[in-house]
Parts: C-alpha cells; structure tokens; sequence
C-alpha cells in the first residue's frame, strides 16, 4: 500500500510540473473524457483487472503483462489529476480522481475473485480485502450511476436535436450546421448551434419555433442559443474585352 501511495503521489507530482513547464493552456478531448467516468469505465476496470489476474496466473504469459494493463488503467487518470491541480480546476481534478479510484477498485476486485476462484489464497485472509472493495465500489457506483445517466439522456438528446433541425425543420435548411452540442443544466437542456447562413434568412420567431419543438420532442425545457455567422463568396471574372476585371461580391444563396 505504501508503494502505491508513493506511486500515486509522485505521477500526480511530475504531471503538475509537466504541465506547468510546458505551459498547457487548455484541456484536450482526452484530458476531458478522463473527468467524466461512469459505469462504463467500472466495467472496463473490473475487465482489466480480471484480464491482469488471470495473466499473472498462467506461467506461459509474460510478467510485464499485467503490470502494463494496470499501469494503463491507472497512471492516465493519475496524471490527469496532476493536471488539474496545475489548472486549479476542481472538477478535473476530483472526476478524474474519481475515475482514478474507479479503476483501483475495480482491478483490486475482480483481480481478487480471480485469484480465489484459482486458490491462489484463502477467503478468510481475502475477506478484510475484498470487502473494502466492495464497499468502495457501491460508494463509488452512486456518482458513476448519476453520470452514466447524464451520458444516455444527453446521447439521446443529441440524436433528436440532430433529427430535428436537420430534418423536420426548415429553419436551418439553407443554413451549414458546423456546430451542435448539447449539455444538461439541471432540469433543463441546452442546446448550443453554430451555422453558416446568408444574413437576414434566420430570425429570432424561427429560433423560437425551433425551441419550443425541441422542448415538446425531448419533453423537458430546453434552451436554444444559435450563433450565426455570414456567408459570402467572392468572384473575380476574366474580362470579355480588355475591360479591366470587376471583382464582385455576394452573400451565398443570393439570387443574382
């Protein structure tokens, strides 16, 4: 245990001062799919901790295996944590911690069942062990529950809200959607849209129209923040005669 803690401690060290020395100054996907854990990543760490077990127990499989998969699923949490401790940012710092722990639990659980189901040691001297995982892992599953719920409903939410405004909705259909992301606040859902659109073609009654669709779809309230930004395609002709060029201007979708 004195291994890990010191294990733990000095990952969590160098990539605060990694991140400091190199100068990072925003989160990149993966930094954040690593604050977010659920239940799924609970599954993939009871997996590689059985998978890690049942390696070190057949004589015709490499040692370092094991501790490769384990190191995998660890130290990439680990760091994230030391990343933010260098951004100050509370909720990297304590999702992935919280995934950090997830994992821990999860491989010590199912790396322990594995050995017992080998007799590779005793129930009783297990015992002290394995029920502080599982009662790790049952603390552990309320907040991963609560997360993977938020995942399906904002899954599932994009998918109507991609239907909607692409398909059953004529306000965007001249636009270019470049953006669409959706995120839960509380009760309510926000839906952020960036578009390429000629000026004038949208206005705020269509949003609105747009909005309250949404909201009757995903029956809940729903908020629709919509950036547009101008299009326009500039043309520059040969001369028929030896007229000098005249370089032209007009917003895309305009009738000439």
């Amino acid at each position: 245990s004195l291994s890990l803690i010191l294990g733990s401690l000095l990952t969590i060290i160098t990539a605060a001062i990694i991140s400091n020395v190199v100068g990072i100054d925003s989160l990149t996907p993966e930094i954040a799919a690593r604050t977010k854990p659920t239940l799924i990543d609970l599954g993939v760490a009871l997996a590689a901790g059985a998978t890690g077990a049942l390696a070190k127990s057949r004589r015709g499989i490499a040692d370092a295996l094991p501790g490769v998969a384990i190191a995998v699923a660890l130290v990439p949490p680990l760091s994230v944590v030391g990343v933010g401790i260098a951004f100050g940012s509370q909720q990297v710092f304590f999702g992935s911690l919280l995934l950090f722990l997830t994992n821990l639990a999860g491989i010590i659980f199912s790396g322990g069942l594995v050995f017992l189901a080998q007799e590779y040691g005793s129930i009783q001297r297990a015992k002290r062990g394995m029920t502080v995982a599982i009662v790790t892992l049952l603390c552990l599953g309320i907040p991963l529950s609560l997360s993977f719920q938020d995942l399906v409903l904002k899954k599932q939410s994009s998918i109507t809200v991609n239907d909607v405004i692409r398909r059953r909705s004529n306000t965007f259909k001249e636009a270019r959607i470049q953006t669409l992301s959706v995120k839960r606040e509380g009760k309510e859902l926000a839906v952020y849209l960036g578009v390429e659109a000629v000026p004038g073609s949208i206005s705020a009654d269509q949003i609105d129209v747009v909005r309250s669709q949404l909201s009757q779809e995903l029956d809940r309230p729903v908020s629709l923040r919509v950036d547009v930004v101008p299009m326009e395609r500039f043309s520059s002709d040969a001369p028929d005669t030896a007229s000098e060029p005249s370089p032209s201007r007009k917003f895309v979708g305009q009738k000439s």
